[in-house]
Formats: structure tokens, C-alpha cells, sequence
């Protein structure tokens, strides 16, 4: 029996274990035939995704939704995570915001766009993922929390993991979402 194909897409210095970090170079989301090349006939049992399909332009993000789509197990699922346009705290959207603070260099200067949680579910059920979301700010800016298992695919910028998220307090969060290929 082999062991599942857990695959992060732009993985840059994440590394867990039992996942297969890997760069654009190797699996780009905006290109189908790097994604051919690399998984041939194979299909991956699940994808994790972290602050990476804020650089994609809205259509970009719903074309690569697909081609995750495609390349997944039937039940298989990807865990991704974004910036979240709904939480209220004035440094973190200034950071995150399209265009990015700061120079050329800074990894929020090619953001595409910041989604609100309802936007980014969307772009995964319009290609036929069911979806939840595991953590997001409402309109109002109340962070929500759904009991996700982290041994199942780690976010760092989480409410569990982040650093920055001690003694009660919030000072970084994600849109978390878990798209689940039907079986």
C-alpha cells in the first residue's frame, strides 16, 4: 500500500511531515500542463494551500480551484488559507491589502485581491467542492472557529498555530477553508 500524496502548493519555507513541499516551478496554478507533468496519472489525496491564492486575480483563483479539482482523489480535499478582508485590525489589512505595503520585494506586493470569507468559498463550490470554512471573520469582524484537526493539514497563520495568537488575543488570522472532492 503506498502512502497518501499530500502535496503543498506554493510551500516557500513550510515543510511538515508527510507533506511534499513544492514551488511554481514545480506545480503552478495558473498552468494545467505543470500540473500534468507532475502528476502524470497520479491524483493527490489532498493539497495545502497557505496565503498563496491571494496573488491570483479572482478568475486565476477559480481556474486553479479547478485544476486542484482535477488533480484530487474522489474524497480527497485542499486546505487553503488567505488573508481575510473582514478582520479588524488596521496594520494586518494595511499589510494585506492589493498592492502591498512597502517595496517591490515585500510578499504582499503582488496581492491580487483580498477575499471575505463568503467570496472564497464560493470560488471552490462554483467547481464543484463542498466546503466549509474552518475559520474566517463575519462582516461584523467576529472571528468564527469550526474544531479543525491540524494533524490533518497544518495552517500556520491559524488561531492554533500563529505565534501571534496568544493570552486571548488575535493578531493574525486566515480565511481557512477545507474543499472536499465528492466521492
Amino acid at each position: 500500500m503506498t502512502s497518501p500524496l499530500k502535496v503543498i502548493l506554493g510551500a516557500g519555507s513550510q515543510a511538515w511531515a508527510g507533506w511534499l513541499p513544492t514551488q511554481r516551478e514545480q506545480l503552478d496554478l495558473t498552468n494545467r500542463a505543470s500540473f500534468e507533468d507532475y502528476f502524470g496519472d497520479r491524483r493527490a489525496d489532498a493539497f495545502l494551500c497557505e496565503h498563496v491564492w491571494e496573488h491570483l486575480t479572482l478568475e486565476q483563483g477559480r481556474a486553479a480551484a479547478l485544476l486542484c479539482f482535477d488533480f484530487l482523489k474522489p474524497g480527497g480535499f485542499l486546505r487553503c488559507a488567505v488573508p481575510d478582508a473582514n478582520f479588524p485590525d488596521e496594520e494586518y489589512q494595511r499589510i494585506v491589502q492589493i498592492g502591498g505595503p512597502g517595496p517591490a520585494d515585500h510578499p504582499a506586493a503582488d496581492h491580487q485581491i483580498v477575499y471575505d470569507a463568503p467570496l472564497f468559498k464560493d470560488v471552490f463550490e462554483q467547481v464543484g467542492f463542498e466546503v466549509e470554512l474552518l475559520e474566517y471573520c463575519d462582516e461584523q469582524g467576529r472571528f468564527h472557529y469550526h474544531g479543525w484537526d491540524v494533524a490533518t493539514g497544518p495552517i500556520y497563520r491559524s488561531l492554533m498555530l500563529d505565534h501571534r495568537n496568544r493570552d486571548g488575543k488575535l493578531g493574525n488570522v486566515s480565511i481557512i477553508v477545507d474543499a472536499r472532492k465528492p466521492e
